[in-house]
């Protein structure tokens, strides 16, 4: 046989098979495919899934970009020395600072005619913030006035007397009562200024009544002695004042940009108390430090303890007169290189930390905590001078940087 014979023959029967088991090829793809044996189509190679995109945080640490750190509002200071200090607390009264509260008087008998000024108004010194109608006042104005017109004409007389008694024209004893007349005008003159300055008018207000019209003789008008706010207004409008049974005040006016505060102490703690101490209360708004000003050397007999004062600057009117309050008093200082407040620290197990400000948010870092006081705390290792760390809500990044790591754990 021939090899062309033998071509022919194997070909004839690789075409007459394949006509056999085509049509059972395809059910038997479909099972293969269907048990994940062969795949439907050409293999393809698995990619792998990308992570997804976002900064994941480093252990130990808090991302976190400036304005989430404005919106936790977390406080941020640089840690640095300081003093910590040993205090002496005691209960407390705030009171107005005597110096500097003004109770105004009516000085002259005669009814309100007008009331300027409302509680809670600020007034200047020197304001017009009243006006009495008084008989009284109009009286000793003209006396004054009377006293005046009699003084220049006799003093204008006294002067040609003199001029005549120069030239030898005038008898010496004219001239001599001429003299004494004038004298004593000049002195009813004076006296009748000085009534006036006593019912308190200015002397500029005097020196104008010779120009003022004879309706406004009966007008006394009040003025505020000091800069303040009327906290008081004892009388209304029409109200008779100063006469025997009548209201002898208008307002009582005070300047509260600086207070007292009364502290009661205890026998055996004066000796730790002197005047120029420093002192700290505590206020819903914060805390404000002030000073003593006075240590009273006579004990109370009932409460065994004694009167100390302490001064306040309340430009910021923290404290309000008749508020109760703690103070504490700082009878010692210790300098620390340094120190951080006690809100900065968190115990996270058996460490003590900080979380220091970076650039990615903030990174918790343990630190040996050294001596105490009531606010600060001293740090020996762990943290240098300069560091900014937070100082505020820091609960809030320990449970965020839990939470971190809870997830990491995962």
């Amino acid at each position: 046989m021939t090899r062309n014979t033998v071509l022919a023959a194997t070909l004839l029967a690789g075409i007459l098979m394949g006509a056999f088991i085509a049509p059972k090829i395809e059910p038997l793809r479909a099972a293969l495919t269907t048990i994940g044996i062969m795949s439907d189509g050409p293999a393809q190679a698995q990619t792998p899934k990308p992570e997804e995109s976002g900064h994941e945080d480093k252990e130990g640490e808090i991302a976190m970009s400036d304005a989430q750190v404005e919106a936790g509002q977390f406080a941020v200071a640089a840690a640095a020395k300081g003093e910590l200090y040993r205090r002496l607390t005691a209960p407390a009264v705030v009171l107005p600072d005597p110096d500097k509260i003004a109770r105004v008087a009516a000085k002259v008998v005669g009814t309100v005619a007008e009331m300027r000024k409302k509680l809670g108004d600020t007034v200047r010194k020197g304001e017009i913030i009243a006006i009495i109608d008084s008989r009284e006042v109009a009286e000793a104005k003209s006396a004054y006035l009377a006293a005046n017109v009699t003084y220049d004409l006799q003093n204008d007389l006294f002067q040609r007397e003199k001029r005549l008694y120069d030239q030898k024209i005038s008898a010496e004893q004219q001239f001599l009562r001429v003299r004494a007349t004038t004298t004593e005008a000049r002195l009813q003159l004076e006296l009748a200024r000085q009534k006036l300055a006593a019912l308190d008018l200015t002397t500029d207000e005097v020196n104008a009544l010779p120009k003022q019209p004879v309706e406004g003789l009966r007008r006394k008008e009040i003025r505020a002695p000091m800069d303040g706010r009327i906290i008081e207004r004892r009388v209304d409008v029409g109200a008779p004042v100063n006469g025997e049974g009548q209201e002898k005040e208008l307002y009582v006016i005070a300047d509260l940009s600086s207070v007292w505060a009364d502290l009661s102490v205890p026998t055996a703690d004066l000796t730790h108390i002197h005047e120029g101490d420093k002192v700290v209360a505590t206020t819903d708004a914060g805390p404000i430090e002030g000073q003593i000003v006075f240590v009273s050397p006579m004990l109370n007999q009932e409460t065994r303890s004694a009167r100390v004062i302490a001064a306040f600057d309340n430009t910021k009117a923290k404290l309000r007169p008749g508020t109760y309050l703690t103070a504490k008093v700082v009878i010692d200082a210790k300098p620390v290189d340094l120190r951080v407040p006690k809100s900065a620290l968190q115990t996270i197990g058996s460490e003590q930390v900080v979380f220091v400000r970076t650039k990615e948010g903030f990174a918790k870092r343990e630190v040996a905590i050294g001596e105490s006081d009531d606010e600060n705390s001293q740090i020996v290792f762990g943290l240098d001078p300069g560091e900014e760390i937070a100082t505020r809500n820091t609960f809030t990044l320990k449970a965020d940087l839990g939470k971190s790591e809870a997830e990491h754990a995962h």
